[in-house]
């Protein structure tokens, strides 16, 4: 029986070979995009997997209302809170940032590695397999390094692994280190893999509660209640948040307080509250999971409309078969057998495409992830049969319901629920794709929009030079570094100008505090950028003032005490940019120094455009501490030989600048595009799945319309033997294709709306809701539609009447 059945599928596969492509093409693109987006969801949920006993790890995150959610705490919250609470068993460190690098030195071998501080617990929270030495005195003393097998290699060659006992030097402050350990990562994914570990300064004080500069680990014991311990956090961070605040003469926002949440490691790259370590875009993810999905079903719509469209061809086998006895039950795993046959065809195709694309994608995503997960070929099988279920039942129920006596004579084509059945699943075809296309639009628009916003400053032909060596304990270290370096390479060939500053445009907020009025502490304003910059700095990036003065270096007050600040700061303290001027303020960061108000600069972006410009206050970078964050050289070069002043700048800083560490260097116009790339990778990952969307549904409506129009060929012979003209006949086939679809876009417009209103609800500057996308996607599917159902219903212009009328 099942050779029987098989050989009839093969049949009518042959005999619709079109359609059966188009179905195998159409499932193997929406399973390879759905298979591509679903292993990067896979591969960022499997995070800190491989750590013993992380069901009870938690990533320690505070709210301050001051500067929001923060992955962030404070040591006293960290080890009070583990000899205060008897849930938490242990607590550590992990402050591992994955950008910074420093270089190690032994001998005369080097590396140029990441790294982190991490308290002497580290160990215990992730045991890292041992290469040599031993891991449970690995960091007991500041003194001690640990360093991962690579880099250990690289420092003592082929013999690291009897590098135990010997000396490493850091170069960034020439602290020297003793080797205690040597670890090799884990294979599985983890953000807690540093090249080298030291010991993190860990004060044993009291009075440091809100100082948020530790990546806080707990342990706590199994069966721990998380929420009634996150409510007893919460209210010992409140109580010594008061105290403080009373200390410095700040009010507690009592309608905002401070929370402290418990995050799970292993739902962290994904759900931390704060930014986390390498958090992931879980938004972006679900959203374009969700789209998967949806080309899913637009696969598997085309599928059901198909097969209920041949019906006709199908109905007289079915009549025939159940005069001979077939029961309904048979006839329906017929059916689903054939179904299953093109789902496993369109699944091996997928694979295929997906192990072909796989390197593109990793490039794309910056990820190494590998198709050997065992749970991602289950899980697609089990997906396969579900679908094929999905996607084969309907029409197989509907062929089986056809009766004998009414297939037989020929009157099965005329059902009115076969027409309503193929127009409803065409519409919801159609939805699918003017969604796309009205949501494609808009993001566009808003990507557009943002990388055509005024930054407020030119950095066409400047580029940014980041110190690799630093030292931030050493005095003047890093300003000293600066002074002597921009007045080295200001004679440069080619070199038109430099300058510096703490923070850099591109890369967000490094350094921020709070400033108050000095008249009216009352009025303050948060998250103030410090400001410290070169005496040429808004001329050197054409900034402009709108109200007062730049900074004059050449006058005493100004340099001392004098600040200029942005136009969001003016705002945020309720004044206009002329009262500004003359006003006397308290920065965060001096102890009770008044800055006084010399002028008011435009507002620039420090970081992308999607989110607020921050609150800033600029003053001569020589006069606070903060002088030693000036580890950066900005450059302007001439226009007429770029290249060959970078080689040269190139040259001078390997051998004379930096010796020993990799040269890198970033255009700032660049630099500033990257805060783009996040919402660029969205516009494109949106029009390629639109593109995926249109020709799937468009193969689909070809397809569909071939069929209708072959059962209509009658019609259209009588039509031309009564004197239709072409026109009319070609307009009489496509007009219900074209109302399907300006019922399907009408349908589409409020699902598009809430989508892209929910998307743009993440941008602080963004665009208004536009109506040309929506009247667009309405004229192009027109367009589409009647470009693809016109071309076959031309052609039924063409046939041979004496063909179709010559048994009437």
């Amino acid at each position: 029986m099942i050779k029987n059945w098989l050989k009839i599928a093969f049949i009518n596969y042959r005999k619709n070979w079109l359609s059966t492509i188009i179905n195998i093409l159409g499932l193997s693109v929406g399973l390879c995009v759905f298979l591509l987006i679903f292993i990067h969801w896979q591969d960022e949920k499997s995070y800190e997997q491989w750590v013993p006993n992380n069901e009870n790890i938690y990533l320690v995150e505070n709210h301050i209302s001051s500067f929001g959610n923060m992955s962030q705490s404070s040591y006293p919250e960290l080890y009070v809170s583990k000899e205060k609470f008897p849930e938490i068993e242990d607590y550590t460190i992990a402050n591992i940032w994955g950008w910074y690098k420093t270089r190690l030195v032994a001998g005369e071998n080097s590396s140029y590695s990441t790294t982190g501080q991490v308290s002497s617990q580290f160990f215990k929270f992730f045991p890292f397999e041992t290469v040599a030495g031993n891991i449970n005195n690995a960091l007991t003393d500041k003194s001690q390094i640990a360093l991962s097998e690579n880099t250990a290699r690289q420092l003592f060659g082929d013999d690291y692994k009897n590098s135990i006992g010997k000396t490493v030097k850091k170069d960034q402050n020439g602290n020297l280190y003793t080797v205690s350990f040597i670890y090799r990562f884990p294979d599985e994914n983890s953000v807690f893999k540093a090249d080298y570990l030291t010991l993190e300064n860990q004060p044993k004080d009291d009075t440091q509660w809100m100082s948020y500069s530790f990546l806080g680990l707990f342990k706590v014991k199994a069966g721990t209640d998380i929420q009634k311990l996150e409510e007893k956090l919460s209210k010992q961070q409140q109580y010594h948040e008061e105290i403080l605040s009373k200390k410095w003469g700040a009010e507690v926002d009592k309608k905002n307080p401070t929370k402290v949440f418990l995050t799970p490691i292993t739902k962290m790259k994904l759900d931390a509250k704060g930014d986390g370590i390498s958090k992931g875009d879980k938004k972006s993810l679900k959203i374009l999971l969700g789209l998967s999905i949806l080309i899913l079903i637009l696969s598997g719509i085309n599928l059901i409309n198909l097969k209920t469209a041949q019906s006709a061809q199908r109905a007289k086998e079915v009549g025939v078969r159940k005069t001979m006895g077939s029961s309904k039950g048979s006839l329906v795993i017929q059916f689903l057998i054939e179904t299953f046959i093109i789902c496993l065809v369109a699944y091996f195709i997928a694979f295929a495409l997906v192990e072909l694309l796989l390197p593109s994608y990793n490039k794309y995503l910056d990820k190494e992830i590998k198709l050997s997960d065992p749970d991602i070929f289950v899980g697609s099988a089990v997906l396969l049969i579900l679908f094929a279920l999905f996607a084969g039942i309907l029409p197989a129920t509907y062929l089986s319901n056809f009766k004998p006596i009414n297939t037989l004579k020929g009157n099965f084509s005329r059902s009115k629920h076969g027409v309503w059945l193929r127009n409803s699943i065409l519409t919801l075809q159609l939805i699918i794709s003017s969604f796309f296309i009205i949501c494609s639009l808009i993001i566009h628009s808003q990507v557009d929009f943002m990388m055509k916003k005024d930054l407020g400053f030119k950095g066409n032909q400047v580029i940014q030079i980041d110190f690799k060596k630093t030292n931030y304990n050493e005095k003047d270290y890093d300003v000293k570094k600066y002074e002597l370096l921009k007045n080295e390479v200001k004679k440069i060939a080619g070199v038109v100008e430099t300058t510096g500053s703490v923070q850099s445009l591109g890369m967000g907020l490094r350094n921020a505090s709070i400033a108050k009025s000095a008249t009216d502490t009352t009025k303050i304003v948060n998250n103030v950028a410090v400001g410290g910059i070169e005496e040429n700095y808004f001329r050197f990036y054409d900034m402009k003032m709108v109200a007062g003065n730049d900074l004059n270096w050449k006058k005493t007050s100004d340099t001392i005490s004098g600040t200029v600040v942005n136009e969001t700061f003016v705002r945020n303290m309720g004044w206009n940019n002329q009262q500004a001027i003359g006003k006397e303020i308290l920065p965060g960061w001096e102890d009770k120094k008044k800055y006084k108000i010399l002028g008011v600069v435009k507002d620039f972006y420090f970081g992308g455009v999607d989110k607020p410009i921050d609150a800033a206050a600029f003053y001569n970078y020589d006069r606070n501490w903060a002088k030693n964050s000036m580890t950066n050289l900005q450059i302007r070069l001439n226009g007429n030989d770029i290249n060959g002043t970078i080689e040269r700048i190139k040259e001078f800083w390997l051998t004379k600048a930096e010796p020993g560490y990799p040269f890198d260097y970033q255009f700032i116009d660049k630099q500033f595009a990257k805060t783009f790339e996040k919402f660029q990778k969205q516009q494109t990952l949106f029009t390629t799945l639109n593109i995926v969307v249109l020709v799937v549904a468009l193969l689909g409506l070809f397809a569909l319309s071939s069929l209708l129009i072959e059962q209509k060929l009658k019609d259209v012979a009588i039509k031309k033997t009564l004197g239709a003209d072409e026109r009319t006949i070609v307009w009489d086939l496509t007009k219900r294709f074209l109302l399907i679809c300006v019922i399907a876009v009408a349908i589409s417009i409020p699902f598009g709306y809430y989508a892209m209103n929910e998307w743009l609800k993440d941008f602080a500057y963004r665009i208004d809701m536009p109506v040309w996308p929506y009247v667009l996607s309405m004229i192009s599917l027109l367009i589409l539609t009647f470009v693809v159902v016109s071309f076959k219903a031309y052609q039924a212009t063409k046939i041979n009447l004496v063909k179709y009328l010559k048994y009437e």
